[in-house]
Parts: structure tokens; sequence; C-alpha cells
């Protein structure tokens, strides 16, 4: 079976999380993806993201990599970048995080791309949108976080400000970027021509905390203060049982009352405050305490069980550590071992996502620094000797294990 994307190739000069994040999600659906990386330590994720058994090969990086083509090209020298041309005329998408001005210095700015090939749909993606007193600006998740009212969210949560402790904001815009390249190939398989797409971090992580949190103020006048109480209540976190802690979230009024003949209070399902879905959201800090101070008498696992047979919405909890050995994960295929042709056994992670039309077979391992450059420039023209020359010259570096 073959991917949606089969056939699609992809040049990625992206570093890091959020490009790489895109590129990942093309590549896990068919997409042949070449990720362009800088000599002589290519990636900044290969030294940023901790220990692996080799030097630029952490757990990390060759998940966010997995079956990727690498070349290390030097893009400082005027080969280089007649060589990345050159690859970038053989190429569906071209998708970059690397700053606009740095782009066109380079010659790798949509215009300049697209001038040459105008089917290629070039995905930039920015900190912050052009047009604006903040475009340029380098940025990091945790910039994003502060500046899109991710972290408020905590202040007004729990009155002190902080980031959510995973690259939440490169997760979710890398995601956005492959949507739109999807969006952008249909619309050139209907007109032949392709695309220029920015995806700003900053627009789209605003668009997520004011979609979920301007409520009463979405009015005019404001109706309220902004923030979904219910939402941002302290109290809203996984509910401790006799051994360890489970998740739950009775929401209908049908699941509110199984839940409250399961804990043994039927009379709650009277009670003014909680019998209606209006009435449990207005009185939030004491429903919210009912969960977390009813289910230390049984383990969680006998809550799940009643739990289930009640069709409440309840799972186990999994920390950092513990998810890996999920049994659904393990069932789904979604975690794996593999063994990786230079860094021996390792944990492999699955697509999460199906199409019944074909899947991708699974991805090759993530690869070291270089280990494509020369069969990617011969695929894309380049002779021998031209090859040989980019080697000679110190444009192309092929690492060595």
């Amino acid at each position: 079976m073959s991917g949606p994307l089969d056939g699609i190739r992809v040049l990625d000069l992206s570093a890091v999380v959020v490009g790489p994040i895109c590129t990942h999600v093309l590549c896990e659906h068919g997409a042949e993806v070449i990720k362009i990386e800088a000599p002589p330590t290519g990636d900044l994720l290969r030294s940023l993201a901790g220990k692996g058994r080799s030097a630029g090969m952490n757990g990390k990086f060759m998940n966010f990599n997995r079956g990727k083509k690498s070349i290390a090209i030097d893009l400082k020298k005027p080969a280089g970048i007649a060589a990345l041309k050159r690859l970038a005329a053989t190429m569906d998408v071209f998708v970059t995080n690397i700053r606009p001005d740095a782009q066109a210095r380079l010659g790798v700015d949509a215009a300049t791309l697209r001038a040459a090939v105008p089917r290629l749909i070039h995905c930039s993606i920015t900190g912050f949108g052009t047009g604006g007193p903040y475009a340029g600006r380098p940025a990091y998740d945790t910039v994003i976080q502060g500046v899109s009212g991710v972290a408020g969210t905590f202040e007004a949560s729990t009155g002190s400000p902080r980031y959510v402790p995973f690259l939440v904001a490169d997760h979710t815009v890398g995601l956005i970027a492959a949507q739109m390249i999807g969006f952008a190939l249909y619309r050139r398989e209907k007109t032949g021509v392709g695309e220029a797409i920015e995806v700003p971090m900053f627009e789209n992580m605003a668009a997520y905390i004011m979609q979920e949190h301007l409520g009463a103020a979405s009015f005019r006048p404001a109706l309220g203060p902004p923030g979904d109480h219910r939402v941002l209540s302290p109290d809203g976190k996984p509910l401790p049982t006799k051994d360890g802690f489970i998740c739950i979230s009775a929401n209908t009024d049908a699941q509110a009352h199984a839940f409250f003949e399961a804990i043994g209070r039927p009379e709650l399902k009277t009670d003014p405050r909680f019998a209606k879905v209006a009435q449990r959201v207005q009185h939030t800090k004491e429903y919210f305490h009912i969960r977390a101070t009813s289910l230390g008498a049984k383990t969680s696992a006998e809550w799940l069980e009643i739990f289930d047979r009640a069709d409440v919405p309840a799972s186990p909890y999994n920390t950092i550590g513990s998810l890996i050995e999920d049994p659904h994960l393990r069932a789904v295929g979604m975690v794996r071992e593999e063994e990786h042709p230079t860094e021996g056994a390792t944990w492999a992670i699955g697509a999460p996502n199906r199409f019944s039309g074909g899947v991708a077979p699974p991805r090759p391992p993530a690869p070291r620094l270089g280990a494509d450059g020369a069969a990617v420039l011969a695929a894309a023209g380049l002779a021998p000797d031209e090859i040989d020359t980019l080697r000679a010259d110190g444009v192309l570096i092929e690492e060595t294990p």
C-alpha cells in the first residue's frame, strides 16, 4: 500500500521542531522528504535534545526525522546555493523555517524559487506574520507561548504564568503547516499552479487561545471577562484513587448522573447545583471538588471498570514513562521495536492516522548527517564529476559513522 502523498517530493530547509514536524507528517503519509542540513553539525536538534548512543543521533531528532533523506550542503558557498536550487527544481514542495530576510539573501524565497518552478508549493513557517511590527523577529516555542497567551492561561488558572512543558506551539503549528500544504496540493491539482504559503506561529497560537477563551469578551460591549473558567479551573486535573490516578470528563447530564450513581451519591442528580449542564458550569468549583474527593476508596482499575459499565468517559492516567507501555498504543502499532542501522535497538513511533485508500509503509529510521547527499544530487541530475567537485570543495559533506 502507498500513502496519499506517494510521488510528492519535498525539500526541507528547516530545523529544530516546527518545520521538521511538518515534513515528518508529509513523510509519514508517503512523501519523499530531502532534509538539507548545514555542516558541520547539521540540524540544531541533533545537539540540543540530549543523549544518544552517538553524537547527533538523540531520540528526539530520530523521532522527528524518520524516513527523511539527509544532505549536508554548505549554503555559505555559491556552489551550495546552486546545488540547492538544482534540487528545488525537481521538487513539489519546499518547506523552510528560516527567517524571510535570510530566505531572500539565499535566493530561496517564494518569489525566486517559484519564478523558476511555477508548480512549486513554497511553505514558509515564521515566528510572526509579515505586515505587523513583530515581523522578522526570531522565535522559539517558549517565545510564542508567552506572546500568544498560552503561558497566560496558567496565570488565569493558578496565579503564575508558565510554559506548557512540551513544545506545544512548535507541534501545533507544524501540523497546521502540513495541513496548509495539503490544501495547496489540492488547489494545484485543479489549477496546475503552485502556491506561496506563510504559516506564522504567533497568529496561529493566538487564534487558538482567543477561540477558546475570548468567551463573554467576544461581544461588544463585553458581557464579562475573557476566559472559560471551567477549562481554567486549577481543579481540572487527574483524579486520585486508592492506588494512583484516573482521568474523567463527565459533561452531559447522562454522564454526570451516571457518575453520581457510581460514587454512591444519587441525590446529586436532583441537586439544583448539579442537575443540569448549565448549573454544573455555574458551580464548577463544587462539582470538581466532588469529583476529586470521591475516588479514594477504590483502585484505578476498579473505578475504570465501573465507569466503563456506566458509559462515563474515563481513561487510565499515564506518566511520560508509562506511555510507551500503554496496551492500546501497542495494539494499534503506534509503538514498536526497531533496529537502527547505526544506533542499535530503538522504539519506533508509528503513524496515528489511517486512510482507507492505503497508508505508507513504515518509514526507515532517521538518517545520519549527510547520509544521502550523493544519491540525492544524482537523482536531481548532477553528474558524478559535479558531485565530486562539490565534495572536493567542501560544499557537500558526507559524515562517516
